[in-house]
């Protein structure tokens, strides 16, 4: 699944095209309506949350996309011919799609504000200015028997890390991602956070290929860190693999 960095990449690469613009035509086989309500309307702008990317319209109608497992959003010259094409926006030479993914929804400004799903999120690890104490507030509420590395992929936590970073950041920060909540202190479980903000900012900004994994897929390679073999085992709903050194990682 995308994470929170590879979400504001995309959103990086709509920006140049759509913001500021208003699309020369709009087609969404799923939502036949939706060419006529956002018909005319600029795009204003557009913002991420987490795993959650936002097309903002002058008219406070607001599309709502996550890709789960499945979607993309592409920036080409032609229109790509898929059945998994759920929307298609054209700004002079370029059109942006979006094929698949679970959920694709027309908001109000207003509902992006107040739905129930978007609230629960936790503070998003890409925001200019990390809310630390939401975030510790949320862990501590949470089932302090769950393994940190488990909650640190509950988007109710922390809006944006996913697999990857869990990984990456728990390594980082030399914690076992197998060790009880309870048993992380607050500047441990913050250290995860900081060691990974600024390479998913770099990330969102060149794009995911320019960060290379240090520990993330290495199962059975020398630790970069300690020289002990890498480790595997899924975790939370068994689904999600964690990586981690069983040497340095306590």
């Amino acid at each position: 699944m995308p994470e929170g960095d590879t979400i504001a990449w995309t959103a990086n690469r709509l920006r140049p095209v759509l913001e500021g613009r208003t699309p020369d035509s709009i087609e969404s086989p799923r939502n036949p309506d939706w060419p006529r309500r956002l018909g005319g309307q600029p795009v204003t702008h557009i913002d991420t949350r987490g795993k959650h990317l936002f097309l903002h319209f002058g008219d406070g109608l607001v599309i709502h996309s996550h890709l789960g497992m499945t979607g993309s959003w592409i920036v080409r010259r032609e229109r790509p011919r898929s059945s998994r094409l759920w929307l298609a926006l054209r700004a002079a030479d370029d059109w942006v799609v979006q094929l698949g993914g679970p959920l694709l929804e027309l908001l109000t400004e207003g509902r992006t504000r107040f739905d129930q799903r978007l609230a629960a999120l936790g503070p998003d690890v890409l925001a200019p200015s990390f809310d630390a104490p939401r975030f510790i507030a949320r862990l501590r509420s949470d089932d302090q028997t769950r393994p940190i590395g488990d909650a640190l992929l509950d988007q109710r936590n922390v809006a944006g890390i996913g697999n990857i970073w869990k990984a990456e950041g728990c390594w980082e920060a030399g914690l076992d991602p197998w060790r009880r909540v309870s048993g992380v202190g607050d500047a441990e479980a913050l250290a995860v956070i900081e060691a990974v903000r600024p390479r998913m900012l770099r990330s969102a900004q060149q794009g995911p290929r320019a960060i290379s994994p240090r520990i993330y897929n290495r199962a059975g390679r020398p630790c970069p860190r300690c020289g002990t073999l890498v480790r595997t085992r899924g975790q939370g709903d068994g689904n999600r693999t964690t990586y981690w050194c069983p040497g340095c990682q306590r």
